[in-house]
């Protein structure tokens, strides 16, 4: 039996332009829909193109090709069809082989199909949720396995494999389900009997080193659950002139991108709520010093995306308009802070150090080191704007896959980062203080805020008074 082509790792994918270099022009595709500049293919029909995913006995797909192909080709079908169009030319080629080499045909070709059906489920597990894609996988693993015990076995480990990994993500959406249950319980309880919920970040944890652990746990976690085809489907848009498609924005299948940016924004609102909350200048101010060494202790790590969220809440107008208590703080450290964060140039800062984090991963021996989380939220910008900066066909109706390789090539390197293992040991308490301690509303914020240190000005004086009528109403 002949070796399969070898997995590289994500980060061995892509050279640095973003082409890959890998893929050679054979006789074949040179007129077959597909067009070339200096080995690198270009553009192709969109048959061509699935053509060239689907392996021959004498043809493997390079890896570059798969990965790009199946994340980019969900912007012109589902998976599912995709899926179904594969099986077709898979069989198809069956019956246009030689009669009478069927045993001989099915021990080339498997390996391949197989190999292929590999890539596909293990770096696009979601697409698996659909019992279309479930149905279409089997009927095609049955046939490759007819007969040989060898593939019998290998399918079944395949299956198995992607049946454990959609249970796992069964099991993470129910607990992310239980945590926001029990931080909508908390905030019942605050509102009702604020003495009762402690309310004091420093308390449960007071080293800000540990807290930067714990918050890269938390992130760490989540980023692992987003799978690539979030990125790409976060753009599908449901066909307006069509009724009966059901395009993939009836169920675009974003919830655990979705989920990561709803914990950006609740770690920002959990560092103003700390903030805001004590009643004294002093304690307010030591909260906003805990704040800043958490944060450099997350830009150390390479946890770009706590830190930013740190900073987004230390900036929000109820914790900045506290005058007298940044007069008692030492500003240097979360100066020095929010120079790195700061947005001016596209994140220029920010980006010359995200790629020193990067390079520091590539090399790393540890996986202390290996950590890499970026700024989600510029991250996801980025994306969006060469999806919307490069239309998906060239005027003679070609897929622009040049643009695609661009868009696999930022992929496959957030495909590499969230597959690096926390090395910090968990600290149960905090961890489920950072998920389910109640946060405040913006309202709430500036309530607390404006009794800290009172209105200075007309406009809030009256929002002042505004508020307290409301909470006062508000059983």
């Amino acid at each position: 039996q002949e070796r399969m082509p070898q997995t590289p790792p994500f980060a061995a994918m892509f050279d640095s332009s973003g082409s890959n270099r890998n893929l050679y022009q054979s006789k074949e595709d040179s007129c077959g829909g597909l067009y070339y500049h200096d080995n690198n293919l270009l553009s192709g029909s969109l048959e061509a193109l699935i053509q060239h995913l689907v392996p021959s006995v004498d043809y493997y797909p390079d890896r570059t090709y798969i990965f790009t192909f199946l994340l980019s080709s969900r912007l012109f079908m589902h998976p599912y069809e995709l899926m179904a169009k594969v099986c077709h030319l898979c069989t198809e080629q069956r019956r246009l082989s030689e009669p009478g080499l069927d045993k001989n045909w099915i021990r080339k070709i498997a390996p391949k199909i197989l190999q292929l059906l590999t890539e596909w489920t293990e770096t696009f597990p979601y697409d698996f949720r659909d019992e279309r894609m479930m149905r279409n996988l089997k009927e095609l693993a049955q046939r490759i396995a007819s007969g040989d015990e060898v593939y019998r076995k290998k399918v079944q480990q395949l299956l198995q494999n992607l049946i454990r990994k959609l249970a796992t993500v069964d099991q993470y959406e129910e607990v992310l389900a239980k945590i926001n249950a029990t931080s909508k319980d908390h905030l019942t309880l605050l509102k009702t009997k604020p003495q009762t919920v402690q309310r004091d970040i420093i308390t449960v944890c007071n080293d800000p080193y540990v807290l930067a652990q714990q918050l890269t746990h938390i992130e760490l976690e989540r980023l692992n659950y987003i799978g690539p085809e979030e990125f790409v489907q976060a753009f599908v848009q449901k066909d307006p002139l069509d009724n009966d498609k059901r395009c993939y924005g009836d169920q675009k299948k974003t919830q655990n991108l979705e989920a990561y940016v709803e914990w950006f924004n609740r770690l920002s609102y959990l560092v103003a709520t700390e903030i805001c909350m004590p009643v004294k200048k002093k304690h307010r101010a030591r909260v906003i010093e805990y704040f800043t060494d958490v944060a450099r202790e997350c830009f150390n790590i390479g946890n770009f995306n706590s830190l930013m969220a740190i900073i987004s809440g230390m900036n929000m107008s109820p914790v900045s308009r506290l005058k007298k208590t940044w007069a008692k703080v030492k500003t240097d450290k979360f100066d020095i802070l929010e120079h790195q964060m700061d947005p001016s140039s596209n994140f220029y800062n920010y980006r010359t150090a995200l790629r020193g984090a990067a390079q520091r991963s590539l090399t790393a021996h540890s996986n202390r080191e290996k950590i890499v989380i970026p700024f989600f939220s510029l991250l996801i910008k980025d994306i969006y704007f060469l999806n919307e900066g490069c239309a998906n066909h060239l005027p003679n109706g070609h897929v622009n896959f040049e643009k695609f390789w661009e868009l696999a090539k930022q992929v496959s390197e957030f495909m590499t980062w969230k597959q690096v293992e926390c090395p910090f040991e968990r600290d149960l308490k905090v961890l489920q203080y950072l998920l389910t301690v109640p946060v405040f509303s913006d309202d709430a914020l500036y309530l607390a805020s404006y009794e800290s240190e009172s209105p200075e000005n007309h406009l809030e004086k009256d929002r002042w008074k505004t508020l307290r009528f409301v909470s006062e109403a508000t059983p």
